[in-house]
């Protein structure tokens, strides 16, 4: 059995099953409680994988096709608190005899968050596309029941041991943590897009705004600009501004627009809070 740890949870990544021809003969080899235990004693949490078919998605481990009741109430008794539920190899029973094709539409059902594009890769065409067919289903996230990227919760997967100073910096940047964990629970919408340069944003409670002006470029700087008819600010609003990657307000207050310089592949995201 292999485990990978990430930040604050541990996740079981191999699970060996016992597959024979009836249920009870379907049973968990590895000592999954002797493992939460551990994993517990450590004041982590503990998430597992499994997937709705013969085989995981690696094709080389036993799935829980046929055997997910069974197999839930193992974990329960494990005491697991995450699970990471795949569908591959599933010998063509199609996931609508579960739930409609797109989970954003039924997920919140039976579970917390779920993914609705392929695996991203580590390249920045892949990380953007992935945003790109996110969005189209921003209305469905609500608190409970997330679209796995913006406004979910946060995993990371990596082995935190070799992050860079840079990685580190990121994704411990708790205003933008802030944002992802806002209590109302909005997911965010690009709401204006001029060739490659875009603006994203959503609401907040205590009736703020994020907002994001991302330069897809990859070799020119580019003037971004925020208009309040876009992102739901009556336009005489006067608000303050606070840059989450520099970790200041900006000493200007902006009404009706705002507008920055965004160095190419990059973004700038900011809160606004009305003053007036």
């Amino acid at each position: 059995m292999e485990i990978r740890k990430m930040l604050g949870v541990v996740v079981v990544t191999l699970i060996m099953f016992n597959n024979g021809e009836s249920e009870s003969q379907h049973s968990l080899v590895a000592n999954g409680l002797a493992v939460a235990d551990y994993v517990h004693g450590k004041g982590l949490k503990l998430g597992i994988y499994s997937a709705a078919g013969y085989f995981t998605c690696a094709n080389v481990m036993p799935g829980s096709l046929g055997y997910g009741e069974q197999d839930a109430k193992t974990f329960a008794s494990w005491g697991v608190d995450y699970l990471k539920y795949d569908i591959c190899n599933n010998g063509g029973t199609k996931p609508i005899d579960r739930g409609d094709m797109h989970p954003a539409l039924w997920g919140y059902q039976v579970g917390n968050s779920w993914i609705i594009t392929d695996d991203i890769r580590d390249n920045w065409d892949s990380m953007l596309s992935k945003a790109d067919m996110n969005e189209v289903y921003a209305d469905y996230a609500r608190p409970g029941g997330w679209n796995e990227l913006p406004q979910a919760p946060l995993i990371i997967g990596c082995d935190v041991r070799n992050m860079t100073e840079d990685t580190k910096e990121i994704l411990s940047n708790t205003e933008v943590i802030a944002v992802n964990q806002d209590p109302l629970g909005k997911q965010g919408k690009k709401v204006r897009m001029e060739s490659t340069l875009e603006v994203w944003a959503g609401p907040l409670s205590e009736y703020r705004v994020d907002v994001v002006l991302l330069n897809k470029y990859s070799d020119l700087r580019a003037s971004i600009t925020a208009l309040w008819e876009d992102i739901g600010l009556h336009p005489s609003t006067v608000v303050e501004s606070r840059d989450l990657w520099e970790h200041n307000t900006l000493e200007r207050q902006f009404s009706g627009k705002l507008t920055d310089t965004v160095e190419p592949h990059s973004c700038k995201m900011y809160v606004l809070k009305p003053i007036a």
